[in-house]
């Protein structure tokens, strides 16, 4: 009775939306949209499928797909068993998930259900957004609106993976403790961090690796992008072995300069 009562509740606020774990994760937010669900804009253009967006538990721009997530059907590869999971059994972490630990090659992820709220407030706590809002002179922006900026400001600054080999973010952007954020700010005043809610920061590891003059530099056929420090890309000749051995060349020299562990997104099988 108790989460009957829950799921009541969650559904007089929030319309929940399925999908096939196949499905475009860029299609399917701007498929909500289309229908008058909005919650998702603020990740639009990630690139991947809609199954792996739990995996990464991806996020951007102020929002994580924890903060949609409603519950999942995974194909229990032990058993053969279907299972519904919800979000306190899928772990979810920065970039973490269960399925990146204990169900990592155990389970497959078959369809996903996502809250969009009925009452919606817009996420614009990123300065990249406050600044489109500033540039566009709209006081009350829509979800589309929103939409709209994190596409422009995606394509900004992000290599299109049909052109330029990426794997997106490289990096995690790493979390640290308060005293070692005013420590990194007093060497530092102009890091970009955001406070978190509970005291620590995120730093921004975009910053930190173009601090170290990483932008735009290579080994090999792997290289920074020039645009944005945080990716590396393929120039079309790259091996594994430079792209490990960059990263963890830019990994040795943060953790030289500012006393920070980078941690790679990308799982290397």
């Amino acid at each position: 009775m108790e989460l009957s009562n829950k799921r009541d509740a969650l559904s007089a606020l929030n319309w929940l939306v399925e999908a096939g774990a196949g499905e475009d994760w860029h299609d399917f937010v701007r498929w909500t949209l289309e229908q008058g669900y909005p919650g998702l804009e603020n990740l639009a253009l990630i690139p991947g499928t809609v199954g792996a967006s739990p995996v990464q538990n991806i996020g951007a721009y102020g929002v994580e797909l924890k903060d949609r997530f409603d519950s999942l059907d995974t194909l229990d590869l032990m058993t053969g068993r279907v299972v519904t999971l919800g979000a306190a059994a899928c772990h979810f972490g920065y970039r973490d998930s269960v399925f990146k630990q204990h169900l990592a090659g155990r389970s497959v992820i078959l369809r996903v259900r996502l809250r969009c709220p009925k009452v919606w407030v817009p996420a614009l706590g990123y300065l990249d957004l406050q600044r489109a809002q500033a540039a566009a002179g709209i006081a009350e922006p829509t979800p589309q609106d929103v939409f709209d900026w994190v596409c422009a400001i995606r394509r900004a600054k992000l290599p299109d993976p049909a052109v330029v080999g990426n794997a997106g973010s490289f990096f995690k952007n790493p979390v640290v403790s308060a005293e070692q954020c005013r420590a990194v700010i007093e060497r530092e005043p102009h890091i970009v961090h955001y406070p978190l809610d509970d005291g620590r920061c995120k730093l921004a590891a975009g910053w930190l690796i173009d601090a170290c003059g990483w932008k735009g530099k290579s080994i090999g056929g792997a290289a920074v992008y020039d645009k944005q420090a945080l990716v590396l890309i393929n120039k079309g000749d790259a091996r594994g072995a430079e792209v490990l051995t960059l990263a963890q060349a830019i990994q040795a020299s943060v953790l030289a300069r500012f006393g920070v562990v980078l941690e790679a997104e990308p799982v290397v099988v």
